[in-house]
C-alpha cells in the first residue's frame, strides 16, 4: 500500500489534552466544529487535521490517524483499530462492495470530539481509536484477498485492539472471523450476526468462498461453534430448506424478522446476547447492512424488501456491545454505486460509532478514569 500519513504534529484520538495540538491560556484548545481558535492563533495552523472539516484532508474514519504498520500498532496498543477490507469478488448479485470502506470513512459530517447523546458520553475520551488502513487487496483473486485481510486483521487483533472491519462483501467474514478466533484463542468466540440473509450455503455456483457461505466456512474449520452462532433479522426466501437443515444440525440459532415484528427488537436481541455467550467468552459482531430495509439502505448488492429501522439496528449494537466483551466487528455489503444520497453509508458508519460509544461506555461502568492523560504518541504511517 501507498503511506498514507496526517500532515500535523503528534495527534491522538484519546479525547482530552492527547489530541489538543494547540491550546490558549485555559490550557484548552479547539475540540471540534464549535470550539474556536485561541485569540491570536495563526488562521493557516488554529486548526489540526483532527479539528478540520470532515472533507478536508486525507479520509480515515473520523479524521482519527492513521497507524498501518503492524509494529507501530503493537507498539501503540489502541483499543480500537478501523480496518478496511476493499473486496467484493464473492458476490453473487450487484457488485460495488469494495468501495464501501472509502465511503463509510467518508460519510459524515463530525470532526474533532464527538458526543454519543444516547450515552451520555465522549468516546475518544475514553478510548485510543486509530485507523489501521486497508487490508492489500486486489481484484480477482478470492483467496489471495482472503488471505491478505487475514492477516491485516490479525495484526491488528494481536496489538490488543478491537478490530473493526470495514467490507467489502460478507465473504469477508469468514478470514476476519477466523484471524480474530485465533488471537483470542484459548477464550472461545461467539457471533451475533445481523442480516437478512444466513450466508451459510456451501457454495454459491459451486464456489465455496462466496459471500453466500462465510458463516458455514467458519463453523466447517472450527474458529466458531455452530451452537454459538446467532443470527438476527432474516427473511425473504433464501435459503432452502436444505441449508436450514444443516444450520439446525450445527445448533445454530436464527431469529426471523417476523419475530422481530411480533415481539420487538429489543427482546429479540437479549435472547440472541444469551443464546451467543451461551459457552464464549467473547463475540465477534457482523452486520450485513442488508438487515435494514432496503427503502432506507438502498446501497447494497443483495436488497430484500421489509428490514429492521436504521434505528433499531442503532440500538441493538449499543445493546449487544454494552452486554458482552466485543473482540471484533465487522460492518458489510455497503455498495456505494447503488446508493442514494450516501444514506447507506451513514447508517454503515453510525453502527460503528455506536459501538465505539458502547464500548467507551463499558470501559466509564468499570471505574476507569478518562484516558486524556495518557502521552500524546506520535502517528506512525508506514504502510501495513
Amino acid at each position: 500500500m501507498g503511506l498514507l500519513r496526517t500532515a500535523t504534529a503528534p495527534v491522538r484520538a484519546a479525547g482530552g489534552d492527547a489530541f489538543r495540538a494547540m491550546t490558549d491560556e485555559t490550557g484548552r484548545g479547539p475540540r471540534g466544529i464549535n470550539d474556536e481558535a485561541p485569540a491570536g492563533a495563526d488562521p493557516y495552523t488554529a486548526y489540526d487535521d483532527f479539528t478540520l472539516p470532515s472533507y478536508v484532508g486525507l479520509p480515515s474514519f473520523q479524521k482519527l490517524p492513521w497507524v498501518t504498520d503492524a509494529a507501530a500498532l503493537a507498539e501503540r496498543r489502541p483499543d480500537v483499530a478501523i480496518v478496511g477490507a476493499p473486496f467484493d469478488d464473492a458476490v453473487s448479485h450487484r457488485p460495488g462492495a469494495r468501495f464501501g470502506p472509502r465511503a463509510i470513512r467518508q460519510a459524515s459530517y463530525h470532526a474533532g470530539a464527538i458526543n454519543s447523546l444516547p450515552l451520555g458520553i465522549e468516546p475518544y475520551d475514553w478510548l485510543d481509536v486509530v485507523d489501521a488502513g486497508d487490508a492489500p487487496v486486489t481484484p480477482m483473486d478470492i483467496e489471495r484477498g482472503h488471505a491478505v485481510i487475514r492477516r491485516k486483521v490479525l495484526d491488528v487483533a494481536r496489538s490488543g485492539a478491537v478490530p473493526i472491519v470495514l467490507g467489502g462483501d460478507h465473504s469477508i467474514t469468514f478470514p476476519s472471523a477466523s484471524a480474530v478466533a485465533e488471537a483470542v484463542a484459548p477464550r472461545r468466540l461467539g457471533i451475533v450476526h445481523f442480516d437478512a440473509h444466513a450466508d451459510a450455503a456451501n457454495s454459491t455456483w459451486g464456489n465455496l468462498r462466496s459471500h453466500g457461505t462465510p458463516m458455514r466456512r467458519l463453523i466447517e474449520s472450527g474458529a466458531v461453534s455452530g451452537r454459538n452462532f446467532v443470527q438476527v433479522g432474516l427473511r425473504g426466501y433464501w435459503p432452502g430448506a436444505e441449508t436450514l437443515d444443516w444450520m439446525a444440525e450445527q445448533g445454530m440459532r436464527w431469529h426471523l424478522m417476523s419475530e422481530i415484528e411480533e415481539r420487538g427488537a429489543e427482546a429479540v436481541i437479549a435472547d440472541a446476547i444469551a443464546q451467543a455467550l451461551d459457552g464464549p467468552e467473547v463475540i465477534y459482531l457482523s452486520v450485513d447492512i442488508d438487515v435494514i430495509d432496503p427503502g432506507m439502505a438502498p446501497g447494497t448488492g443483495t436488497p430484500e424488501p421489509g428490514g429492521m429501522l436504521p434505528r433499531e439496528l442503532l440500538r441493538a449494537v449499543r445493546q449487544v456491545v454494552g452486554a458482552v466483551e466485543l473482540a471484533a466487528m465487522d460492518v458489510v455489503e455497503v455498495a456505494p454505486p447503488f446508493d442514494h444520497a450516501e444514506v447507506t453509508a451513514a447508517a454503515a458508519h453510525r453502527c460503528i460509532l455506536e459501538a465505539i460509544s458502547a464500548l467507551a461506555a463499558r470501559r466509564r461502568e468499570t471505574g476507569a478514569s478518562p484516558i486524556g492523560h495518557r502521552e500524546a504518541v506520535s502517528d506512525t504511517s508506514a504502510g501495513g
